[in-house]
Protein backbone atom coordinates (compact mmCIF):
# COMPACT_ATOMS: atom_id res chain seq x y z
CA UNK A 1 0.00 0.00 0.00
CA UNK A 2 2.66 2.17 1.01
CA UNK A 3 4.87 2.12 -2.62
CA UNK A 4 1.41 2.38 -4.36
CA UNK A 5 1.20 5.50 -2.59
CA UNK A 6 4.36 6.97 -3.28
CA UNK A 7 3.99 6.12 -6.93
CA UNK A 8 0.57 7.28 -7.29
CA UNK A 9 2.59 10.45 -6.02
CA UNK A 10 4.95 10.48 -8.21
CA UNK A 11 2.78 9.32 -11.21
CA UNK A 12 0.90 13.01 -10.03
CA UNK A 13 3.68 14.83 -10.07
CA UNK A 14 4.97 13.57 -13.57
CA UNK A 15 1.53 14.85 -14.68
CA UNK A 16 2.28 18.24 -13.61
CA UNK A 17 5.63 18.17 -15.00
CA UNK A 18 4.54 16.98 -18.14
CA UNK A 19 1.62 19.53 -19.03
CA UNK A 20 3.97 22.56 -17.81
CA UNK A 21 6.25 21.50 -19.97
CA UNK A 22 3.95 20.83 -22.97
CA UNK A 23 3.41 24.31 -22.40
CA UNK A 24 6.93 25.45 -22.36
CA UNK A 25 7.78 22.85 -25.19
CA UNK A 26 4.90 21.53 -27.53
CA UNK A 27 5.45 18.48 -29.02
CA UNK A 28 8.76 17.67 -27.10
CA UNK A 29 9.00 14.26 -25.46
CA UNK A 30 5.76 12.09 -23.75
CA UNK A 31 4.51 11.30 -20.61
CA UNK A 32 6.10 8.48 -18.20
CA UNK A 33 4.21 5.59 -18.07
CA UNK A 34 3.51 3.65 -14.76
CA UNK A 35 5.65 0.91 -16.13
CA UNK A 36 8.37 3.46 -16.79
CA UNK A 37 8.21 4.96 -13.73
CA UNK A 38 7.90 1.16 -11.34
CA UNK A 39 11.00 0.23 -13.17
CA UNK A 40 12.90 3.29 -11.16
CA UNK A 41 10.87 2.94 -8.02
CA UNK A 42 12.90 -0.15 -6.60
CA UNK A 43 14.50 0.96 -3.53
CA UNK A 44 14.84 -1.09 -0.81
CA UNK A 45 14.51 0.63 2.66
CA UNK A 46 16.11 -0.65 5.71
CA UNK A 47 12.86 -1.74 6.99
CA UNK A 48 12.75 -3.70 3.94
CA UNK A 49 10.17 -1.93 2.38
CA UNK A 50 10.51 -2.32 -1.12
CA UNK A 51 11.95 -6.00 -1.17
CA UNK A 52 10.80 -7.90 -3.69
CA UNK A 53 10.07 -12.00 -2.99
CA UNK A 54 12.80 -14.45 -3.86
CA UNK A 55 15.69 -16.18 -2.10
CA UNK A 56 19.62 -17.31 -3.30
CA UNK A 57 21.98 -19.66 -1.16
CA UNK A 58 25.28 -19.38 -0.70
CA UNK A 59 26.24 -22.10 -2.94
CA UNK A 60 24.66 -20.94 -5.90
CA UNK A 61 25.97 -17.16 -5.19
CA UNK A 62 29.38 -18.49 -5.46
CA UNK A 63 28.57 -19.47 -8.87
CA UNK A 64 27.35 -16.15 -9.76
CA UNK A 65 30.41 -14.40 -7.60
CA UNK A 66 32.91 -16.54 -9.84
CA UNK A 67 31.30 -15.57 -13.25
CA UNK A 68 29.89 -12.27 -12.83
CA UNK A 69 31.71 -10.58 -9.72
CA UNK A 70 35.37 -11.85 -9.47
CA UNK A 71 37.15 -10.33 -11.99
CA UNK A 72 37.07 -7.03 -10.44
CA UNK A 73 36.67 -7.77 -6.74
CA UNK A 74 38.39 -10.99 -6.02
CA UNK A 75 37.30 -14.49 -5.47
CA UNK A 76 36.56 -13.59 -1.71
CA UNK A 77 35.76 -10.07 -1.75
CA UNK A 78 39.26 -9.19 -1.24
CA UNK A 79 39.84 -6.76 -4.19
CA UNK A 80 43.48 -6.58 -4.53
CA UNK A 81 43.60 -4.74 -7.71
CA UNK A 82 40.66 -2.98 -8.97
CA UNK A 83 38.17 -2.12 -6.23
CA UNK A 84 38.56 -1.23 -2.72
CA UNK A 85 38.03 -4.38 -0.45
CA UNK A 86 34.37 -5.40 0.39
CA UNK A 87 35.44 -8.81 2.71
CA UNK A 88 37.50 -8.21 5.88
CA UNK A 89 37.76 -6.32 9.07
CA UNK A 90 35.38 -7.47 11.19
CA UNK A 91 35.07 -10.38 14.14
CA UNK A 92 32.69 -12.36 15.99
CA UNK A 93 32.60 -9.29 18.74
CA UNK A 94 31.57 -6.59 16.68
CA UNK A 95 28.92 -8.80 15.34
CA UNK A 96 27.43 -9.52 19.26
CA UNK A 97 27.63 -5.54 19.83
CA UNK A 98 26.53 -4.27 16.76
CA UNK A 99 29.76 -2.08 16.55
CA UNK A 100 33.35 -2.58 14.11
CA UNK A 101 36.43 -2.08 16.70
CA UNK A 102 38.82 -1.78 13.84
CA UNK A 103 37.35 1.54 12.29
CA UNK A 104 38.39 3.44 15.20
CA UNK A 105 41.90 2.16 15.07
CA UNK A 106 44.33 4.08 12.75
CA UNK A 107 46.41 1.61 11.69
CA UNK A 108 43.48 -0.27 9.88
CA UNK A 109 44.41 1.70 7.02
CA UNK A 110 41.59 -0.45 4.43
CA UNK A 111 37.84 0.13 5.51
CA UNK A 112 36.46 -2.83 3.81
CA UNK A 113 32.60 -2.46 2.95
CA UNK A 114 31.61 -4.78 4.91
CA UNK A 115 33.42 -3.05 8.25
CA UNK A 116 31.58 -0.07 7.07
CA UNK A 117 27.95 -1.50 6.27
CA UNK A 118 25.06 -0.38 8.46
CA UNK A 119 22.03 -2.65 7.11
CA UNK A 120 21.82 -5.58 4.80
CA UNK A 121 19.32 -3.94 2.73
CA UNK A 122 21.86 -1.09 1.41
CA UNK A 123 23.93 -4.38 -0.09
CA UNK A 124 20.82 -6.15 -1.23
CA UNK A 125 19.68 -2.55 -3.35
CA UNK A 126 23.23 -1.69 -4.54
CA UNK A 127 23.79 -5.14 -6.10
CA UNK A 128 20.31 -4.88 -7.96
CA UNK A 129 21.02 -1.34 -8.73
CA UNK A 130 24.39 -1.51 -9.69
CA UNK A 131 25.95 -4.78 -10.67
CA UNK A 132 27.70 -6.05 -12.03
CA UNK A 133 29.97 -3.27 -13.39
CA UNK A 134 29.66 -3.75 -16.99
CA UNK A 135 25.86 -4.92 -17.14
CA UNK A 136 23.93 -3.34 -14.51
CA UNK A 137 20.18 -4.24 -13.28
CA UNK A 138 20.78 -7.29 -15.45
CA UNK A 139 20.71 -9.30 -12.19
CA UNK A 140 17.58 -11.40 -11.85
CA UNK A 141 15.83 -10.46 -8.24
CA UNK A 142 16.92 -14.79 -6.66
CA UNK A 143 20.54 -13.58 -8.30
CA UNK A 144 20.58 -10.66 -6.00
CA UNK A 145 19.53 -13.18 -2.91
CA UNK A 146 22.49 -14.86 -3.91
CA UNK A 147 24.97 -12.85 -4.33
CA UNK A 148 24.07 -11.11 -0.88
CA UNK A 149 24.21 -14.38 0.86
CA UNK A 150 27.69 -15.71 -0.37
CA UNK A 151 29.09 -11.88 0.85
CA UNK A 152 27.38 -12.65 4.24
CA UNK A 153 28.70 -15.72 4.43
CA UNK A 154 32.19 -14.70 3.87
CA UNK A 155 32.30 -12.43 6.30
CA UNK A 156 30.72 -15.19 8.47
CA UNK A 157 27.65 -13.51 8.93
CA UNK A 158 25.30 -16.17 7.82
CA UNK A 159 26.82 -20.11 7.37
CA UNK A 160 28.01 -21.60 4.42
CA UNK A 161 24.29 -24.09 3.90
CA UNK A 162 22.20 -20.30 4.25
CA UNK A 163 19.71 -19.63 1.89
CA UNK A 164 18.79 -15.68 1.98
CA UNK A 165 14.79 -14.59 1.62
CA UNK A 166 12.63 -11.96 2.65
CA UNK A 167 11.44 -14.30 4.79
CA UNK A 168 15.03 -13.97 7.25
CA UNK A 169 16.68 -11.31 5.83
CA UNK A 170 15.40 -9.29 9.23
CA UNK A 171 17.14 -12.04 11.22
CA UNK A 172 20.59 -11.25 9.66
CA UNK A 173 19.97 -7.53 9.87
CA UNK A 174 20.71 -8.22 13.33
CA UNK A 175 23.87 -9.94 12.60
CA UNK A 176 25.45 -6.96 10.89
CA UNK A 177 28.37 -6.37 12.49
CA UNK A 178 28.08 -2.92 12.19
CA UNK A 179 24.51 -2.51 12.31
CA UNK A 180 24.75 0.25 15.15
CA UNK A 181 27.80 2.01 13.38
CA UNK A 182 25.38 4.84 11.79
CA UNK A 183 24.79 8.00 14.19
CA UNK A 184 23.07 11.34 13.33
CA UNK A 185 25.15 13.15 16.46
CA UNK A 186 27.78 14.23 13.92
CA UNK A 187 28.48 17.54 11.62
CA UNK A 188 27.11 16.37 8.57
CA UNK A 189 23.20 16.35 10.10
CA UNK A 190 23.76 19.07 12.76
CA UNK A 191 25.93 22.18 12.36
CA UNK A 192 26.36 22.31 16.23
CA UNK A 193 27.60 18.35 15.82
CA UNK A 194 30.88 16.42 16.45
CA UNK A 195 33.01 15.80 12.93
CA UNK A 196 33.16 12.68 12.53
CA UNK A 197 36.80 13.28 10.80
CA UNK A 198 39.95 15.18 11.16
CA UNK A 199 41.87 16.50 9.21
CA UNK A 200 43.85 19.86 7.94
CA UNK A 201 42.96 21.71 4.48
CA UNK A 202 45.66 21.28 2.09
CA UNK A 203 45.45 22.14 -1.74
CA UNK A 204 48.81 22.56 -2.70
CA UNK A 205 52.05 20.33 -1.60
CA UNK A 206 50.37 18.45 1.24
CA UNK A 207 52.23 15.92 2.93
CA UNK A 208 51.62 12.23 3.00
CA UNK A 209 51.95 10.10 5.99
CA UNK A 210 53.57 7.15 4.89
CA UNK A 211 52.44 5.10 7.53
CA UNK A 212 48.74 5.81 6.50
CA UNK A 213 49.40 3.52 2.91
CA UNK A 214 48.79 -0.03 2.34
CA UNK A 215 52.02 -1.41 1.55
CA UNK A 216 51.96 -4.77 0.16
CA UNK A 217 54.54 -7.40 1.07
CA UNK A 218 58.03 -7.27 -0.87
CA UNK A 219 57.15 -11.01 -1.90
CA UNK A 220 53.66 -9.75 -3.93
CA UNK A 221 55.00 -6.38 -5.34
CA UNK A 222 54.87 -6.17 -8.55
CA UNK A 223 52.85 -9.42 -9.69
CA UNK A 224 50.31 -7.13 -10.88
CA UNK A 225 52.07 -3.97 -12.19
CA UNK A 226 52.12 -0.62 -10.86
CA UNK A 227 49.09 0.09 -8.80
CA UNK A 228 49.45 4.12 -8.86
CA UNK A 229 49.03 3.49 -12.73
CA UNK A 230 45.95 1.59 -13.35
CA UNK A 231 43.56 2.74 -10.16
CA UNK A 232 41.40 6.07 -10.20
CA UNK A 233 43.55 8.76 -8.69
CA UNK A 234 40.51 9.53 -6.35
CA UNK A 235 38.72 8.08 -3.14
CA UNK A 236 38.92 6.79 0.12
CA UNK A 237 41.31 3.75 -1.04
CA UNK A 238 44.01 5.02 -4.45
CA UNK A 239 46.83 2.83 -6.13
CA UNK A 240 49.77 2.92 -4.17
CA UNK A 241 52.85 3.65 -6.11
CA UNK A 242 54.13 0.10 -5.42
CA UNK A 243 57.11 0.27 -8.02
CA UNK A 244 58.96 2.36 -4.74
CA UNK A 245 59.05 -0.73 -2.70
CA UNK A 246 60.62 -3.32 -4.82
Amino acid sequence: MFRSLKASLLIGLLCVADMASAELFPKVGRRASVTEVAAWDIDVRPDFRGLPSGSGSVRQGEKLWESKCASCHGAFGESPSVFPPLIGGTTAKDMARGRVAALSVASETAKTTMMKLATVSTLWDYIRRAMPFDAPKSLSVNEVYAATAFLLHLADVVPADFTLSEQNIAQVQTRMPNREGMSTRHGMLDVKGKPDVVSEACMQDCKVNEKSLVVLPVSVNGLNGNLAEQNRPYGSIRGIDTSRYK
